[in-house]
């Protein structure tokens, strides 16, 4: 049934007007009361947001759900489907390390994930079959949220870092569990990022520790057994704009420092059995300069687009090489040269071989370059559109890594490839349970024509049974921001949606790498509106070729996305029967003038910075979605958003949903859903984040009129 706007009533926002000024001109914000002026606190913890705040989200997630309630029984079938596709009992392929290889295993029923190891085949382990390092289903009982961050092991083999979060505010906590006993030690590190790296003897602990504002400014030095009041600071960050990180070289000799932000970064080396050496600094920050490095025999491989003597760029990026005891740009030489168009993605140095993945022609592939004789050769793949992951090895001295394959088409299928001799082993297919016919469906690429004569890839994947006369309902997913790509890769839960005969499509648009690295700067500051403009363009293009037709079009987008999703609803209502933004990035202007939010200085390289500059200002201002609401007939709209998500803020959909509804000159519903007890990642388990999925689809096929079934 379609929406009946009619069956219930919608919240009403109190308008309280909030007054700033920047470059002279004046901004009001009617919703702005709904920011809670103890935000980090709320992060913290929720019970502390206000009552009347509380008490309107709770107001949109009645009126939403009343709306909703004819598709309850939908969603249960939505949610049986997209679990049956999942092998409840499944695990991942252990990956070698020394004399025991690690993994993740589901038992049937479990959210969470265990943590295993198992004897590595021909090891003088005595140890026989598997051993469970963590199990994360029994570290979730009695919580109401929880997520893992992230788990590894010492270098001996002896401990296990762990962290989680048990609020959705991405606070993570660390413990360190003794694997001989398997019980955690006394330690308990709070208000950390979640990573961390181990020294080389196991005994000390590197990580980054978040400030008031959320921001990850501080590296410390942990002693295992210590209290983190007794930690070392390494390295702090004075500049908003940057957050800090750590990681390990692969030979595992070497500690990595690092600090960025979306254009720009600088690291710093220290010997990984010597954590709290010096750091030696490999090359100063340079403005739209990035570098990431790695290490092997003595000598850094530099993933770099800084460009050399005589270059006019290296915007795709290329791999030089320095000796680690002289890391400075003087001594920088190429090995793998810049290639405008063939966009280097990332790159690992082991003993022998040095592998790269990049993207050319909107396709990834990988490289392997022999360092004895510098022969290379690609892994090359057949399908027209795929999705491929470099897994690389737990191991330095290795002539095996192990990589993944997937198409719309095609589940994944994890390999592990020899180097040397080329040879290819298939180690996993994923399962679908409940049955999966590749040759029922049809997976394409097609190029639509934008304003500017730019051509925007989109990824098609439809049943062949489908008639593609323009009946069919269209879901056009879009992202388009900070140079991410959306692979091409298998995606169980949208057969739910393609076996009710709809075409499920992704539109590549600008702001993402899909096209190489000037794919993205298209895409960005004062580019942005191509990002828009591409989208709507690769509506346009499935309607002109009559895959779908005007109006039977569900767009789709998270974060980023979510403010495409924005934006393309002022800029074309009539195209949409229905716009679901996710975790929705929709108050731009307001945000990007508010320096006191986690990520808003590393954003200005994003998006400029309307706080100094008059001409950020007012280009951020010309496509800000809530700052462009128009009076209009929006078609029906569902906003999602988390009570504790530091990274697009509660208020930001919880505004754009009051003032959409106040200016809606159409019958169509404007409706907010509030997570109460999570972040911007939603729900946590597996079988949770279903439960979310099947929400969002149930929306797009009452858009579509397709609720039915």
């Amino acid at each position: 049934m379609p929406f009946d706007a009619k069956a219930a009533t919608p919240p009403h926002a109190a308008k309280k007007p909030v007054i700033s000024v920047h470059h002279d001109i004046e901004k009001v914000d009617d919703y702005g009361w709904m920011r809670a002026g103890n935000w980090q606190e709320v992060m913290r913890d929720p019970s502390l947001l206000a009552a009347d705040i509380r008490a309107h989200l709770e107001a949109e997630n009645a009126y939403q759900t009343s709306l909703m309630a004819d598709t309850e029984v939908l969603q249960k079938q939505l949610i049986a489907e997209m679990r049956g596709r999942i092998k409840e009992d499944d695990s991942s392929v252990p990956m070698k390390d020394g004399p025991w290889a690690y993994g993740v295993r589901y038992a049937e029923g479990d959210e969470h994930p265990k943590y295993i190891r198992v004897p590595a085949k021909g090891s003088p382990n005595d140890a026989s079959g598997e051993t469970i390092l963590l199990d994360g289903h029994k570290e979730a009982e009695g919580r109401d949220y929880f997520r893992i961050g992230a788990a590894d092991h010492s270098p001996d083999h002896k401990l296990l870092s762990w962290s989680f979060d048990d609020s959705g505010s991405e606070l993570f906590k660390i413990h360190f569990r003794d694997l001989a006993s398997g019980k955690d030690l006394q330690d308990n590190l709070t208000e950390t990022s979640g990573g961390g790296v181990f020294s080389k003897d196991g005994k000390s602990f590197v990580y980054t520790k978040v400030d008031a504002n959320h921001r990850p400014s501080k590296l410390f030095l942990h002693r295992i057994g210590s209290s983190q009041e007794d930690d070392r600071l390494l390295v702090e960050e004075a500049d908003p704009g940057f957050f800090l990180g750590v990681g390990k070289t692969q030979s595992g000799d070497w500690l990595v420092f690092d600090t960025h932000d979306h254009e720009t970064s600088q690291s710093w080396l220290v010997p990984a059995d010597q954590p709290d050496a010096e750091p030696l600094l490999v090359a100063e920050r340079e403005t739209e300069i990035q570098y990431s490095i790695d290490e092997g025999g003595g000598t850094l491989y530099i993933l770099t687009n800084r460009p050399g003597q005589g270059e006019k760029d290296a915007k795709d990026f290329k791999i030089v090489t320095a000796p680690v005891t002289a890391p400075g740009i003087e001594n920088w030489k190429d090995l793998v040269a810049h290639k405008p168009g063939r966009l280097i993605l990332g790159h690992g140095i082991y003993r022998r071989h040095l592998v790269w993945l990049e993207r050319e022609n909107g396709l990834p592939r990988i490289v392997i370059h022999r360092l004895a004789d510098g022969e290379e050769h690609a892994i090359a793949f057949d399908e027209e559109a795929y999705g491929l992951g470099l897994g690389g090895a737990l191991e330095f001295d290795t002539d095996v890594i192990r990589f993944s394959y997937s198409s719309m088409t095609t589940p994944s299928r994890v390999y592990d490839y020899n180097m040397e001799t080329r040879e290819r082993t298939l180690l996993k297919e994923q399962e679908v349970p409940s049955g999966h016919d590749p040759d029922r469906y049809v997976t394409r690429r097609v190029f639509a024509p934008a304003k500017d004569g730019e051509t925007v890839p989109v990824t098609l994947l439809y049943a062949k049974s489908t008639p593609l006369d323009g009946s069919a309902p269209c879901l056009l997913y879009g992202y388009g921001s900070y140079g991410v790509t959306i692979p091409a890769s298998f995606n169980t839960n949208c057969l739910s949606l393609v076996d009710r005969g709809f075409v499920y499509a992704i539109a590549h648009i600008r702001g993402g790498k899909d096209k190489g690295f000037a794919w993205y700067e298209a895409g960005k500051r004062q580019f942005k509106t191509n990002t828009f403009t591409d989208f709507i363009a690769a509506a346009d293009h499935l309607i002109a070729e009559k895959i779908t037709s005007k109006g039977c079009i569900v767009a789709e987008g998270g974060s980023a996305g979510g403010m495409l999703m924005g934006v393309v609803a002022n800029l074309a209502p009539d195209l949409f029967a229905g716009i679901l933004a996710e975790v929705p990035f929709v108050d731009v202007l307001d945000t990007m003038l508010d320096d006191t939010l986690p990520l808003t200085p590393p954003e200005w390289p994003e998006w400029g910075n309307p706080i100094v500059s008059k001409d950020d200002y007012e280009t951020i201002a010309s496509y800000s979605p809530y700052d462009n609401v128009a009076d209009t007939a929006y078609p029906p709209i569902m906003a999602i958003g988390g009570l504790t998500d530091p990274r697009v803020t509660y208020w930001e959909p919880a505004k754009w949903v009051a003032k959409l509804r106040e200016h809606q000159r159409g019958d169509a519903p404007i409706m907010l859903k509030t997570n109460m007890g999570a972040g911007h990642a939603g729900a946590p388990g597996r079988f949770a984040r279903l439960e979310e999925v099947a929400f969002s689809y149930a929306f797009a096929l009452k858009a579509a009129g397709l609720a039915g079934g």
